[in-house]
């Protein structure tokens, strides 16, 4: 009964980990300049790769591999750690080369256009 149990909470986690996978490369290929894509890049490496991991972590524990399922959090430490600094970094490099956010104001601003 347990092994069901745990089985259905890995799928699950596997799978919330692949939609956000799928919807955070549909952002960055559908949304409209550097700054929003890096939002949907953020999602992928937190949620969907926190989650993937997750749900292999709890499988390696029931599968008696523990030194796995160590490492495995670790990565996902790393991930959580990294990430938002990396996506940090790259919004201020874009915003210092003049990369302007795109707004609704009608105004026509695109991503690369110089700040006036």
């Amino acid at each position: 009964m347990m092994g069901g149990i745990v089985n259905a909470v890995v799928w699950v986690l596997l799978i919330s980990g692949g939609f956000f996978m799928v919807t955070g490369a549909l952002g960055m290929v559908r949304l409209p300049d550097v700054f929003t894509r890096m939002h949907a890049a953020g999602m992928v490496d937190t949620m969907g790769a926190g989650l993937t991991l997750a749900g292999l972590c709890i499988y390696s524990l029931h599968d008696g591999a523990g030194l796995v399922a160590v490492r495995l959090v670790l990565v996902l430490a790393f991930l959580w750690f990294t990430s938002p600094i990396a996506t940090h970094a790259v919004a201020k490099a874009a915003l210092s080369g003049g990369t302007t956010p795109y707004t609704t104001h009608g105004d026509g601003e695109r991503e690369g256009r110089d700040r006036p």
